[in-house]
């Protein structure tokens, strides 16, 4: 939200010496000069004038050089005269100090390459003497952790640590609160539906499609000193967090874009739509659009399509922000480190991908989803997505007709694999890579389920002062799939429940009828199962185990009393063909029938047979009746 540069360290020896450099008079050529000067006296702190120096080549360049400015500042820290981390009588309480002041602008460059984890790590030391440092240095450093929290998606660790500095610090003043409030308490997007995607944020934070960041650092330079841009995270912060604020608008396009945060936030999306377009009239008619402006509106007017299911709407704009967004990442290596930091091809990338699933467009969404996996390749989501992307597009290839049916495949259709990659490694849309990619979001899902932090209850914040006493630093936040917003509970809880099922059924698909049967049984014995994964799980376990010669164990899952118990509307809210318990009868009873088929029933299999009656499973019905005539005319030949 806010454009964090690099700046220089003071001398500390006297006051007379205390000479700013700042990047905004560009002359870099006489900040050489002074440098010397001091140098010559020897009135400086040689590791300072080392530091200053960097910084000025480094905008001399015209920030370009960023990367040997991080290898100038790494052998500043790595320096055998002094030790690695500065101790209190040489920096803590002097924002002139080259190490406080060298470990700042490593974070800096950090955040604007998109390596956050990086960049909090560089800054922790700084975070954690915030009270020992200087005010004006202890603004920045809480800026940018702020910025960083905020784009880690880490909003319960940024409230707290407002408050620290709100009450420990002084630095920022309460944010004014709305007279009612609770905007809507269950925004949580079921998994199984959700969009998730990320908005066009380059200081603020990247999330999910039900809560998205609509401020561009280009619309918020006037958001003034370190301050001023506190107050604005603080807005910013308790807007994502779904706190009542009132935001007053004030004309500027900053602010405009933080209320149409809000109205997104509290699902007004006519009327974010409306402030996001306001934004761009605005900026056309005074001359101030760019490509960073552009971006972030197309991708955000995206994101809220999405968020209504207008899905080829939604797409038509992402298509357009990374349009405008591969103006500025068209040549990366030859860009400065502010335009570098925003960049958003890869969540803009995501977001199109999941657009793209939802139009049924199996494989330009894996090849878009292919992007942000590379860097958020922690995200289980995101696994499970592109999985998604390979099943649909392995069913779109059979709907064509490259999987053709005989009688004898009614009996045994899983045992052989329709069609394979070279590798299962290879990046392609098929079952092969499917699994793969089950797996890992799998294992990505369950480490996560077991460490997952449950907040206690609120009891004792009624005092804020008293809150903010606690460490702000042990507050956690379930980030795990990151660029989208945290996860709750129950939102993990159904996501490993869908993928449960996706790798039973691509197991299925393979031949692999030991880890279908495996993952149906995990799924069953979920807590929070829903009806229509109750029956998925029932009827790939009697698959797997029909095709295991188990029939009889088969007929356990495959009984149709239980169809009954099911919530007709968990089947008919779903996208997909089981629109009813009718529906869902047919195929259980087609299912246990050819369980019977196996077991050489052939007359109670035919009494069920004749009583299929939706088209669902007609012609299924009528092949396996064929199939059970057959076998009948062969035994009363012998």
């Amino acid at each position: 939200m806010t454009k964090t540069t690099i700046c220089c360290a003071k001398p500390t020896n006297n006051s007379t010496n205390r000479t700013h450099f700042p990047p905004n008079s560009r002359e870099y050529d006489r900040c050489m000069e002074l440098l010397q000067q001091l140098e010559t006296k020897g009135e400086s702190s040689g590791l300072i004038l080392r530091h200053n120096r960097a910084v000025v080549n480094y905008y001399k360049s015209g920030c370009l050089q960023h990367q040997t400015l991080l290898q100038e500042l790494e052998k500043l820290a790595s320096a055998k005269s002094v030790p690695v981390e500065p101790t209190v009588s040489l920096a803590m309480k002097n924002a002139g100090s080259a190490f406080t002041v060298a470990r700042y602008n490593k974070a800096v460059i950090y955040y604007h390459r998109h390596m956050y984890g990086t960049a909090l790590e560089r800054l922790a030391p700084l975070v954690a003497r915030l009270e020992a440092l200087e005010k004006q240095m202890a603004a920045l450093v809480a800026t940018l952790q702020l910025q960083l929290l905020l784009a880690t998606n880490q909003l319960n660790r940024a409230e707290a640590f407002l408050d620290f500095l709100q009450y420990k610090l002084n630095l920022v003043a309460s944010a004014p609160s709305a007279p009612s409030a609770n905007p809507s308490s269950n925004a949580e997007e079921p998994t199984a539906t959700a969009a998730v995607g990320a908005a066009v944020v380059p200081t603020a934070s990247t999330v999910g499609a039900s809560a998205t960041p609509i401020l561009d650092s280009s619309v918020t330079r006037a958001a003034g000193e370190s301050g001023s841009i506190l107050q604005m995270l603080q807005l910013l912060t308790h807007v994502l967090n779904r706190k009542p604020v009132v935001i007053t608008e004030d004309g500027t396009p900053e602010v405009a874009a933080l209320k149409a945060q809000q109205y997104y936030i509290m699902k007004d999306f006519q009327m974010a739509a409306k402030q996001l377009m306001r934004i761009n009239d605005d900026c056309t008619k005074t001359g101030t659009v760019t490509p960073q402006l552009s971006t972030c509106i197309a991708n955000n007017m995206g994101v809220i399509h999405l968020r209504v299911r207008h899905y080829a709407i939604a797409a038509k704009f992402f298509q357009n922000a990374l349009r405008f967004d591969q103006q500025l990442a068209s040549n990366l290596r030859q860009s400065s480190l502010q335009t570098m930091g925003s960049v958003r091809s890869c969540e803009i990338m995501y977001n199109l991908g999941i657009a793209m699933l939802h139009l049924r467009r199996p494989k330009e969404a894996f090849h878009c989803l292919l992007v942000p996996v590379k860097q958020y390749h922690s995200n289980p989501r995101l696994w499970f997505r592109m999985a998604e992307a390979c099943i649909m597009e392995h069913e779109a290839q059979k709907l064509l007709g490259k999987d053709r049916h005989t009688i004898d495949s009614v009996m045994n259709s899983a045992g052989s694999k329709p069609y394979g990659a070279p590798s299962t490694a290879v990046p392609e849309p098929t079952l092969e890579f499917a699994a793969l990619c089950l797996r890992s979001a799998l294992t990505l899902t369950l480490q996560y389920k077991a460490s997952f932090y449950r907040a206690t209850s609120p009891d004792e914040t009624l005092d804020q002062q008293d809150s903010s006493q606690q460490l702000w630093s042990q507050t956690q936040d379930n980030n795990f799939c990151n660029p989208s917003k945290p996860i709750s509970l129950e939102s993990m809880a159904n996501m490993l429940d869908a993928i449960y099922a996706a790798h039973s059924f691509v197991s299925l698909r393979l031949g692999d009828h030991v880890t279908a049967l495996e993952m149906a049984k995990h799924l069953l014995q979920s807590e929070r199962l829903s009806d229509a994964h109750k029956l998925l799980g029932h009827m790939y376990a009697g698959e797997a185990l029909m095709m295991m010669d188990k029939s009889g164990e088969a007929r356990d899952h495959l009984e149709p009393t239980f169809v009954n118990s099911l919530n007709a509307l968990d089947l008919e809210t779903r996208d997909w063909q089981l629109k009813s318990l009718d529906a869902a009868q047919n195929v259980v009873r087609y299912n246990l029938a050819v369980a019977l088929a196996l077991q050489n029933d052939f007359q109670a299999a035919k009494s069920l047979l004749v009583t299929l009656n939706h088209p669902i499973v007609s012609k299924k019905a009528l092949t396996l009746h064929r199939y059970i005539e057959l076998k009948i005319s062969a035994t009363v030949l012998h």
